[in-house]
């Protein structure tokens, strides 16, 4: 039986972790449930599946969650502290890191520091302090495992030694703009962007995909991940979404993990690995598919040429594109700039920014803080300068 804590249970995510645990209730247990202020959601979640603490970053929720709790011997934590309480608990194994943002570095390096096996969601957490959160986790001898689906195909096909892996092919859907001229995408709206053609995500990994920026942050974490140089990862655009990415050997071989756009499968494995457990998902049928595979424009979607170029020069630049891109999207989602405005301000709070090279969570916490403010200030500009062009 293993014991986790969930962080970010009220997410898309987190939502399908508790669909796992409750299919494969002989093998989990959750100790913690932590979310940001869905207090509806988190009080369903907690009665159904009894965590020992429920943590809510929003102090207003923490308290409103408290009443509705009451009846219940469930201990209703907040913020900060009561994520790290909940990871570093010695009753718990796994640590399933789904929330979204940089948010999840500290408690992710809090986990490492006490042992714990992580089952990584939340790529931000390697993008913005890989070198960190590697280190840690191979001074510590703890298991990073991976969530996403493209990061848990090509841990599955793996052999062997990875000395013996030439590239990396990370699959891409191509979001709901494949096949879309520069030109055409400045004609995004906000309800387009959000409509994916494969996969059910959040709003922000939903943005994130139709900019091609999520991929970006993918080939960054499959960098820290499986430790490969960019020059040995790849993106294929692959609009079935039945490949999840795929390995190529040095004897030329190339193996791939197929399945549904379902990120339960990939979940469970994280959880189950070393073994296989069965479940009733849905599962693939080829019958009549055809597989197809395209280079992704760079020119159109920019994102993905600016994540490499980030990747190969580290320091803290990456914690500079993630923390920039995670407001430019947030004031996207809240219509404040345009689609294209996205990556117009992120590759400008890139071009800023005075790289550091030594690292450690300080100088990582504080190159994100320059550039949210940083990208605050680019947006309000934008803003203004929107509401001149509509007079």
């Amino acid at each position: 039986m293993k014991t986790l804590t969930l962080l970010g249970s009220t997410g898309s995510i987190g939502r399908q972790t508790l669909e796992v645990v409750h299919h494969a209730e002989e093998h989990l247990k959750v100790h913690a449930l932590v979310a940001s202020k869905s207090v509806e959601l988190m009080e369903r979640q907690a009665r159904l599946f009894r965590p020992t603490v429920v943590v809510m970053m929003d102090e207003a929720a923490a308290q409103e969650l408290r009443g509705r709790l009451r009846d219940l011997p469930i201990k209703v934590d907040q913020g900060m502290n009561g994520i790290i309480d909940a990871v570093i608990a010695p009753q718990v194994d796994t640590v399933v890191t789904a929330l979204s943002g940089r948010i999840g570095l500290e408690p992710t390096l809090a986990a490492i520091e006490t042992g714990k096996t992580i089952a990584l969601a939340n790529k931000e957490t390697l993008v913005a302090g890989g070198d960190l959160v590697m280190s840690s986790a191979k001074r510590m001898k703890c298991p990073i495992l991976p969530v996403d689906s493209e990061h848990s195909a090509i841990f599955q096909c793996l052999e062997e030694s990875l000395d013996t892996i030439t590239k990396l092919i990370l699959t891409a859907s191509g979001g709901p703009f494949f096949g879309w001229t520069k030109e055409k995408l400045a004609t995004v709206t906000l309800e387009k962007a959000l409509c994916h053609p494969n996969w059910e995500m959040g709003a922000k990994i939903t943005i994130d995909s139709a900019t091609m920026m999520n991929k970006g942050l993918e080939v960054i974490e499959a960098h820290h991940l499986f430790n490969k140089e960019y020059d040995q990862i790849e993106v294929l655009i692959h609009p079935q979404s039945v490949i999840h990415s795929m390995v190529e050997y040095q004897d030329g071989s190339v193996l791939a993990q197929l399945g549904r756009p379902d990120m339960r499968l990939p979940i469970q494995y994280a959880l189950s690995y070393p073994t296989r457990w069965k479940n009733p998902f849905e599962r693939l049928d080829l019958k009549g598919k055809t597989l197809s595979f395209h280079e992704p424009d760079r020119d159109a979607f920019p994102a993905l040429a600016l994540a490499y170029k980030v990747g190969r020069r580290g320091g803290t630049l990456p914690a500079v594109m993630n923390a920039s891109n995670e407001v430019a999207v947030s004031a996207f989602l809240e219509k404040k700039i345009t689609y294209l405005g996205i990556l117009e301000i992120v590759e400008k709070v890139c071009s800023e920014h005075h790289v550091l090279d030594s690292l450690d969570l300080g100088s990582i916490l504080d190159a994100d803080t320059w550039a949210r403010r940083r990208t605050e200030e680019l947006v309000a500009k934008f803003d203004a300068r929107s509401a001149m062009l509509d007079v």
